[in-house]
């Protein structure tokens, strides 16, 4: 595989705090011209071993990525007994440009996967505000034989969208996880799923939204 692998989650479903009433408040095809500025408050979690996972913003402002170097789920074979499950957690820190809020409006999902018949796999990934009760999350179910890089998209409505609350800065968690299942597949034979590749790393990139805040 070429390059890195992104990774675009419709993660929007996930943002829990609703903006301010401002239903006339428009939608930016545009993103502000400030540039976004993200940090890593913490990264957790078997799939992406500590400095095995980066953020980054894209120049336009319109999308971020997250690369892994190192998450990789499998069964079978010599397999660690625990590595059928790999997760990572990351809190993000999302500073955007004054005036205005942000919404996750996508996300694409790619990898490589190689399942015996009989196997199947998962992968999850879920989204929430610090602070907020509640969690949106997707799950994508692929069986055996199957032996080719993967790919699963979320989208949200424009009306469906729940944005970042206004004024008020809140951690970012993006929550994702791969799943193996050996199922009637053959002892000993390896099936597994990565977000990762041989020869470059695998990137997710959110897709944002943008909206003018109320006047205070």
């Amino acid at each position: 595989m070429a390059g890195g692998l992104l990774l675009s989650g419709a993660l929007a479903a996930l943002l829990t705090t609703a903006l301010p009433a401002s239903t006339s408040s428009p939608v930016f095809d545009d993103p502000p011209p400030d540039k976004i500025v993200i940090d890593v408050a913490t990264v957790n979690g078997s799939g992406c071993p500590q400095g095995t996972a980066a953020v980054a913003v894209s120049p336009d402002n319109t999308a971020f990525t997250v690369t892994y170097s190192n998450y990789l789920a499998q069964v079978g074979g010599n397999s660690d007994p625990t590595a059928f499950r790999k997760n990572c957690q990351l809190n993000l820190v999302v500073h955007v440009p004054q005036g205005f809020t942000y919404a996750i409006a996508s996300a694409d999902y790619r990898g490589f996967l190689s399942l015996q018949p009989g196997a199947t796999s998962t992968q999850k990934a879920s989204y929430y505000f610090q602070g907020s009760p509640n969690t949106a999350q997707k799950t994508h179910p692929f069986n055996g034989p199957y032996n080719d890089d993967w790919q699963a998209t979320d989208s949200t409505d424009w009306a469906q969208l729940v944005w970042a609350p206004c004024g008020v800065l809140r951690n970012f968690n993006i929550n994702t996880e791969l799943r193996v299942a050996a199922g009637s597949s053959a002892p000993g034979k390896v099936s597994f799923m990565t977000m990762d590749s041989t020869d470059g790393d695998i990137s997710t990139v959110y897709h944002l939204a943008w909206q003018q805040c109320p006047p205070k």
